[in-house]
């Protein structure tokens, strides 16, 4: 596989697409927004045209969509296409039949690990899929990654990565209620977030996302926008499988309620302004 094609370069995508082209794989790409890089092409179908194997770094499912609808014309049959976009369970099924009417092969890869993780190339995939599928790109993938989990077939790891940042969402929610009543009741923020590090309850999350909290740093790592548009693919697992969801319900209508405020492009760790944290001006303007 060694023409390879990167739909979208955000965050994530374009960190990928340095590291295989420091691997010294032939990338092409896309991006609605131009970034003037090698090998980037004007369209979609430009991109994908004679691609071996196609990586979809996108937004969301809108995008998803119809990025892929207009790409596809550029598909050759018998290659191999990769969805790393955190999309909703309906649309992961949709991408494996429209590649599955190509001649092309599918497989559901989503992963864990934002701009930092990205860059160093510690990544970790979640796939669905055939497993043999993921074997075959098992060098292609570790360019970007410390490994992968396989969760079983296509659409299990949609599910597994929604499910995973629906832990997020309300982890860093809570993180910042009990900051806002250890500050209102005197403890010194910097004591009270050690003491939850490291207690039972404390996590390599809380550990990421407090020291920018206390410094009213929010420069994203994960946006507000995207965490709040994963709550809502969440919302719609659980709505079609009759399952209730208390904790994201309340979580996820407090992210739309920022992100309409103005902090859709903050990390969403941000969640803390709601309780009087600061922001730091000299990190956002």
């Amino acid at each position: 596989m060694q023409k390879i094609a990167v739909l979208g370069l955000g965050i994530v995508g374009s960190r990928v697409r340095e590291l295989l082209v420091e691997s010294g794989y032939h990338v092409s790409c896309w991006s609605r927004t131009e970034r003037g890089l090698d090998g980037e092409k004007e369209s979609p179908e430009a991109a994908l045209e004679g691609a071996d194997l196609v990586s979809l770094y996108l937004k969301d499912v809108a995008m998803v969509r119809e990025v892929f609808a207009r790409a596809k014309v550029g598909l050759k049959p018998g290659a191999f296409v990769m969805n790393h976009s955190t999309i909703d369970l309906p649309t992961t099924i949709w991408l494996a039949e429209q590649c599955a009417s190509k001649g092309c092969d599918f497989l559901d890869a989503p992963f864990t690990g934002s701009k930092d993780a990205a860059a160093a190339g510690q990544l970790l995939y979640y796939t669905g899929g055939d497993e043999e599928l993921v074997e075959k790109v098992s060098d292609f993938l570790a360019v970007s990654s410390k490994g992968s989990i396989h969760c079983g077939e296509v659409g299990s790891a949609t599910v597994t990565k929604l499910g995973t940042n629906l832990i997020s969402a309300c982890t860093v929610q809570a993180m910042s209620e009990a900051l806002a009543i250890a500050k209102k009741h005197g403890v010194k923020p910097e004591v009270f977030t050690e003491a939850a590090i490291k207690n039972g309850s404390g996590s390599p999350l809380m550990a990421m996302k407090y020291p920018g909290m206390l410094a009213g740093d929010f420069e994203p790592h994960f946006t507000m926008a995207n965490m709040w548009k994963d709550s809502r693919y969440a919302l719609a697992l659980a709505e079609s499988a009759g399952v209730n969801l208390p904790a994201i319900s309340a979580v996820s209508a407090r992210m739309g309620e920022m992100c309409e405020d103005g902090c859709a492009d903050l990390d969403f760790s941000a969640l803390a302004l709601a309780y009087g944290e600061e922001l730091n001006t000299d990190k956002h303007g």
